[in-house]
């Protein structure tokens, strides 16, 4: 069993970009930990992630001749704006499950619609790092 985690634009600034926000962990940490939390469950983690709006489209698109069993996706500011990422998402069986390191929903009005949201089979937001922890084990029951 594969899980693909996709990391949207600007979260390859983690650890530097607004710590109070989204926390002192780099994404390259964050990796090791998803990846060591999938081998503790039998599962292959693989991430990947990209500031680029098709480049995450295609990654979603690519996660079906690969066989991957769910997808954990945070598509960071896309979230609110990026129609084509969903699209994409409804495009693959692959179950997706959307993960914030923040509560979007509680930062403003700007961020408290999500475009992506419905498209996913679920949503873990505002637990930090954990989010993608639980986001994976979520995506287990899904797999």
């Amino acid at each position: 069993m594969k899980i693909l985690v996709i990391h949207g634009p600007s979260l390859n600034l983690l650890g530097k970009r607004e710590p109070e926000i989204y926390g002192r962990r780099t994404l390259k940490e964050i990796d090791e930990m998803l990846v060591a939390h999938g081998r503790d469950r039998g599962v292959e983690v693989v991430t990947y992630q990209s500031n680029h709006e098709g480049d995450i489209i295609d990654r979603i698109h690519a996660s079906v001749p690969e066989k991957v069993s769910a997808i954990l996706l945070n598509p960071g500011a896309y979230t609110h704006t990026s129609m084509a990422i969903a699209d994409a998402i409804r495009a693959v069986p692959t179950p997706v499950v959307e993960v914030h390191l923040s509560n979007v929903f509680a930062r403003g009005p700007e961020r408290a619609h999500s475009v992506t949201s419905g498209a996913c089979r679920g949503l873990v937001s505002g637990f930090g790092h954990e989010s993608y922890l639980l986001g994976i084990d979520a995506a287990l029951r899904l797999a």
